[in-house]
Parts: structure tokens; sequence; C-alpha cells
């Protein structure tokens, strides 16, 4: 599948299907501190990702007005 990860923004390949889990671990990125993406729909840890998928993986941004 081709993952576009964002921040810096960058390409890789990665065979499944796995999970968006396995996906996370496999990158060594925190599942918490980030969306993943798959087509436009936001998809959960447990979701299952096929090999011909086209797959987003942005920074969770926090923040907020603080007033």
């Amino acid at each position: 599948m081709r993952v576009v990860l964002r921040n810096p923004r960058r390409e890789v390949e990665v065979a499944g299907p796995l999970t968006v889990e396995a996906l996370l671990r496999r990158l060594d990125l925190n599942p918490e501190s980030v969306l993943v993406i798959a087509g436009d729909t936001l998809v959960p840890r447990d979701a299952r990702l096929e090999d011909t998928d086209e797959v987003e993986i942005r920074p969770v941004i926090s923040g907020g007005s603080g007033g």
C-alpha cells in the first residue's frame, strides 16, 4: 500500500494487508499522536488495510482558543 506521511511529507510502500495498529508499529509511530485516513475516511486502529489502499497519516493537531 502507498502510505503518505505528513510533517515532513514523505511516501513509503508497505506490504499489506495489515491492521492500522500493525502499520503504525511498523512505522514506529505513536497511535495516540496520528490520524490514519484511507481514501477519504478516518479509520480506527483495528481497521484492516489492504495492499491496494492509499493511506495518509497526519499528526494530531491539539490546541484551542484558550478563552
